[in-house]
């Protein structure tokens, strides 16, 4: 199983970005897929996750407004479409397959990761 995370950069806050995973090797129609973020010396945090049938999905606490997960079955992708981007959204950005499905929020929930994507939002 192997994930390719893309599509972060440096941007003004204000601006918006839209990462990118691709899946490769999985995933299966029971699989969730999620986002976490890691800032230098914390630790990685839940951001959001979605089935791979798109019949659940779930945001981190205060996020839902600036965020949206989405998925393509046919290219194997899960984008996470980020808007209104602050400083304190600074991070790497990493996205995991869940094949247990449930406590989406918890790193160990996780089995596959990819290799994260930077992002970093200057004022």
């Amino acid at each position: 199983v192997q994930l390719q995370a893309s599509g972060g950069g440096l941007v003004q806050a204000g601006d918006s970005l839209r990462l990118s995973c691709k899946v490769s090797g999985r995933p299966l129609s029971s699989d969730v897929m999620g986002w976490f973020r890691q800032s230098p010396g914390k630790e990685r945090k839940f951001v959001a996750a979605i089935t791979w049938t798109g019949s659940g999905i779930w945001y981190a606490d205060s996020e839902e407004t600036r965020l949206t997960i989405s998925r393509d079955n046919a290219k194997n992708t899960v984008d996470l479409q980020m808007n209104s981007l602050k400083p304190e959204d600074t991070a790497v950005y990493y996205c995991g397959v869940s094949t247990r499905g449930y406590s989406l929020e918890q790193v160990w929930s996780y089995d596959y990761w990819g290799q994260g994507t930077q992002v970093t939002v200057s004022s």
